[in-house]
């Protein structure tokens, strides 16, 4: 199961806002785009995934081919000078 600090919750919910999606059933999949690389996908729950929710929205949608892949990970949100960013961490 990946692991979400409250800090990284409140980023992906104000990246659904920034996006203009108000919708509480929409939320934003994990999706793999190269070896060790994530992006951000509006989606709705599928069967299985694993799903994190914030202040009763959807933020996190994790379906099952990366469940195993992302056991012991956690995600959290740290400052750049870009502004904030996620960023995964194993335990």
């Amino acid at each position: 199961m990946v692991m979400v600090t409250e800090r990284a919750k409140e980023e992906l919910g104000s990246i659904l806002g920034s996006a203009g999606i108000s919708d509480p059933e929409v939320g934003l999949r994990l999706t793999p785009t190269a070896p060790g690389q994530f992006s951000l996908t509006t989606d709705t729950e599928r069967e299985a995934d694993q799903v994190v929710e914030h202040e009763g929205s959807k933020v996190l949608l994790v379906g099952t081919e990366l469940t195993e892949f992302l056991e012991g990970v956690t995600i959290d949100c740290q400052d750049s000078p870009e502004g904030p960013r996620l960023v995964m961490t194993r335990d």
